[in-house]
């Protein structure tokens, strides 16, 4: 099995090797660029990759907590924490940060204050989770310095 890998690997790398020189120069209009063969060719194959990767993680991380005696149970705990995370979050969006009709005439980005409040909820979601990561990081530390 990991022979084969290794081998798709190399075919894949191989491929992307040849597309490289199917990319459009830097001299090359923007639009004109993206309708390029090279670029949608390195477009599929990314999507092709992340899609086997999103798979592969899915099947073995659902292998892993089937299997694992009380993965469920952690799994189960996890999902939990980042939804009562994601609420906090979005009970702490107020979605009035910034005014709809400000981004449509600074930036003419036609939105609504359901998509800034969703915007706000996954900043707030990001300093929550940074905060938690901090803190579990440096509360582990002292506790190992302590215990020595």
């Amino acid at each position: 099995m990991h022979k084969i890998i290794k081998i798709v690997l190399i075919i894949i790398s191989v491929i992307a090797f040849i597309l490289l020189f199917f990319m459009p120069d830097g001299d090359m209009p923007m639009a004109e660029a993206m309708e390029s063969g090279g670029i949608t060719a390195m477009f599929s194959l990314a999507y092709i990759l992340l899609a086997i990767a999103v798979v592969a993680t899915l099947v073995f991380g659902l292998k892993n907590m089937v299997s694992t005696p009380g993965g469920l149970k952690k799994s189960l705990f996890g999902i939990v924490g980042l939804l009562i995370a994601l609420g906090i979050a979005y009970g702490l969006s107020s979605g009035t940060d910034i005014s709809v009709e400000g981004m449509l005439d600074r930036n003419n980005i036609t939105t609504t204050e359901s998509e800034i409040k969703r915007v706000g909820a996954g900043i707030n979601m990001f300093a929550i989770l940074l905060v938690a990561a901090v803190g579990l990081i440096a509360w582990g530390s002292i506790k190992n310095a302590t215990s020595k």
